[in-house]
């Protein structure tokens, strides 16, 4: 991954901002960890946009507009029209275009947070759209997630399990679905969370800086 030098308006030379794409199934928790991700990076001095991928509405987009969490003017919805992977992987022109509008409008921003909208553990993003994409799994859906070893759970940059404070009351022995995670992924790093609670962002926000954003 790189962060390449672009022209601006002004023919002077800036820095792309890095595109970090969040996806996986219905549920899972992709909006809160958004939610959650969004005044972590801004307290690290992070400047930030976000465009939410839904199948024929903004809800996404409108839950974090109206949030005060951020701007409302910095997140951008795309209506996918069809399976929300059409968008992110098959075709990414609509998100490779709102990402650059907002840039053009937001000359400063670092970082652009593209959430898909709800799919299945076989979504994956376009290596044209993302410089990385984290996965999003939570441990309602099974600790034989990993085990089943779908494309998104196996080339995602990172895995996020989440809801981990469900794992008592839905039978999921946690430690072992965690040690099954990093077996299928090799050395792709795998990292818990229960965004209800704000539990292992940090712990997110530091690898963005580091293997994103390239912050020592």
């Amino acid at each position: 991954m790189s962060r390449i030098a672009i022209k601006g308006a002004s023919d002077e030379p800036r820095i792309a901002a890095a595109r970090v794409g969040i996806g996986g199934p219905v549920g899972s928790g992709k909006t809160a960890l958004v939610e959650r991700l969004i005044p972590a990076l801004l307290e690290r001095g992070i400047d930030i946009a976000v465009i939410t991928n839904d199948l024929v509405t903004a809800e996404d987009a409108e839950r974090i507009r109206r949030s005060g969490l951020i701007n409302p003017a910095r997140v951008s919805a795309v209506e996918a029209g069809a399976c929300p992977h059409t968008v992110i992987r098959e075709d990414p022109t609509l998100n490779i275009e709102a990402a650059d509008e907002l840039e053009r409008r937001f000359p400063g921003v670092e970082l652009i947070l593209l959430e898909s909208g709800g799919d299945n553990l076989a979504s994956t993003f376009s290596r044209d759209l993302t410089d990385f994409w984290m996965f999003v799994i939570d441990v309602a859906g099974g600790d034989d997630i990993p085990r089943k070893r779908g494309p998104g759970v196996i080339r995602a940059d990172l895995l996020v399990i989440n809801k981990v404070d469900l794992a008592p009351h839905v039978g999921v022995d946690l430690e072992r679905m965690r040690r099954e995670a990093l077996s299928v992924r090799g050395d792709r790093p795998v990292l818990l969370t229960n965004c209800r609670r704000g539990e292992g962002i940090d712990a997110i926000v530091d690898l963005l800086e580091r293997e994103v954003l390239f912050r020592t």
